[in-house]
């Protein structure tokens, strides 16, 4: 059996994503990355990242996340106006929305179906087609 030291895994990531492996990146990925697929906000991270006794301020975990995004490692999910989650699943899907409790969950992508976009404007291309449907209870 071999030994696998405990942030094998996230500093690889980081340095697929050509970002590099400083102390705090590696502290917040190994909190991002080591249980499955989630959806946070930066002060969710923040407030488990101070519970995991790694000082970082909410201006850091924010920058973080920024670049993880812009790096592939994350996808942004804005929900409304001042209100981001980061989600690790970085696959084709879409989410539900519960606006009374604020979770987020997954739809697999091939559960909805756009059956027709408008044309780009000129000289754009589509990127993706990100669907939140909000729920209630």
């Amino acid at each position: 059996m071999t030994h696998i030291r405990p942030y094998t895994q996230v500093l690889d990531r980081l340095r697929n994503a050509a970002l590099r492996p400083t102390r705090q990146r590696l502290a917040l990925a190994r909190i991002l990355f080591e249980h499955g697929d989630r959806h946070l906000t930066a002060e969710h991270l923040h407030t488990e990242a101070l519970q995991a006794g790694i000082r970082v301020s909410l201006a850091t975990v924010y920058n973080t996340l920024h670049q993880f995004t812009a790096a592939g490692l994350l996808r942004e999910i804005v929900v409304d106006a001042g209100r981001s989650y980061f989600d690790t699943n970085t696959s084709v899907h879409h989410h539900f929305f519960n606006e009374r409790t604020g979770v987020l969950e997954d739809i697999p992508g091939g559960d909805i179906v756009v059956d027709r976009l408008p044309a780009a404007p000129p000289g754009m291309t589509i990127k993706r087609v990100d669907v939140i449907v909000r729920i209630d209870r």
